[in-house]
């Protein structure tokens, strides 16, 4: 079988390094904050190009902080789009503001630029463009939109760690950048994390502020704050898996450029990406009629998928107030049928990128084109 995810073959890899972290923090006793959180907040502000970073417990916290110390509340209206995780839209709701769906590009898959012009009122006071997959959304017409109507532009780069927009790291390019460390993310700690990057040093203060009780200074708390605060042994886990991302992306970018070689005449959609922008490739994924049934087929085959994402945020229960039922994002409603992802990670060889090709050709039918395109390579 090939696993979607191979989380063990990364520890694998760089086991001394992160053994060695965490005992740095067992010795220290310093187990919530302190000098390996401070350390990996320096080294992630400038690998993003931004001047602050401020490490929380997950993204959807760092979306959160993003909000409220953007000033958005109660009245207050944020722009997402409709294709991404629910965690993209849950904060706003958090910050007493209201989401704004529209829909996607088809494609891109990101947001729709033009939709998001549509979509501003008098209260719209920011948008939250995704990067979703780790693919940079089209940012000039949303920061231009956003300069016209005096909005904030807040980065969902929960997937998108390390990706490029015209020479621009995402998470750096609007006011403010959130990332996660889930897991299995391309930076990923071994538990919960996330964090926000800035160049506004309000918005990084208030931050930090908000994440620890609200608190300036011990037992005075200045704001309503919430216990979101990093724990050190992520911090000294993500400072060791920091130093190794640039080759763990160039990796995925080849395994992909692989399965884009081996995948191209079998008629899947793949997204379109920008100009000037550099694709992470935190999923893999394409478009597949009859998605279900090859999904099937392809475990059926000892291949290991996943989608992202099967329901739009409009059509799950939690949600339905945010749209008009189905028919509302017809784009983003058609890729929730169509979307399928493919094993991608630094660990994965290209001989099971191979293996997964040959099964997707068989599970589509397709295994004649697979044949001749093998052949004359």
């Amino acid at each position: 079988m090939i696993p979607f995810l191979d989380l063990k073959a990364q520890y694998a890899d760089i086991k001394p390094e992160l053994d060695a972290a965490i005992h740095r923090v067992l010795d220290s006793g310093m187990f919530v904050l302190g000098p390996e959180v401070a350390a990996f907040e320096t080294d992630f502000a400038a690998y993003c190009g931004g001047t602050h970073c401020v490490a929380v417990n997950s993204g959807t916290s760092a979306l959160h902080l993003a909000l409220l110390a953007a000033g958005i509340g109660p009245g207050d209206e944020v722009i997402a789009p409709a294709m991404t995780f629910v965690a993209t839209v849950a904060p706003i709701l958090y910050a007493g503001a209201t989401p704004v769906l529209v829909d996607v590009d088809p494609k891109t898959w990101n947001i729709e630029p033009d939709a998001v012009e549509a979509a501003v009122t008098e209260r719209t006071r920011a948008i939250i463009p995704v990067h979703l997959h780790g693919l940079p959304a089209d940012m000039d017409p949303i920061l231009a939109t956003a300069r016209r109507h005096g909005l904030t532009v807040i980065e969902d780069a929960a997937q998108a760690h390390g990706a490029d927009y015209k020479g621009a790291r995402v998470g750096s390019i609007g006011d403010i950048g959130c990332f996660s460390f889930y897991p299995g993310k391309n930076l990923g700690a071994y538990g919960e994390g996330g964090a926000l990057v800035t160049n506004d040093p309000e918005i990084a203060e208030t931050a930090r502020v908000l994440r620890d009780w609200g608190q300036t200074a011990k037992h005075d708390h200045a704001l309503r704050g919430f216990n979101y605060r990093m724990d050190g042994f992520q911090g000294a886990v993500l400072g060791v898996k920091l130093r190794h991302l640039d080759a763990w992306t160039e990796a995925r970018r080849a395994r992909a450029a692989t399965y884009d070689a081996r995948i191209a005449g079998f008629g899947l959609g793949t997204p379109a990406a920008p100009p000037d922008s550099r694709h992470v490739y935190h999923v893999y994924a394409i478009r597949v009629p009859d998605r279900d049934q090859v999904q099937a087929a392809l475990q059926a085959h000892g291949v290991q998928t996943a989608i992202h994402y099967p329901l739009p945020v409009h059509l799950q229960d939690a949600y339905r107030a945010l749209g008009r039922g189905a028919g509302t994002f017809p784009v983003a409603e058609q890729l929730g049928r169509e979307f399928l992802s493919l094993p991608i990670y630094p660990e994965l060889t290209e001989s099971d990128v191979d293996a997964c090709c040959a099964a997707l050709a068989q599970a589509l039918g397709a295994a004649g084109p697979v044949r001749a395109r093998e052949a004359g390579r």
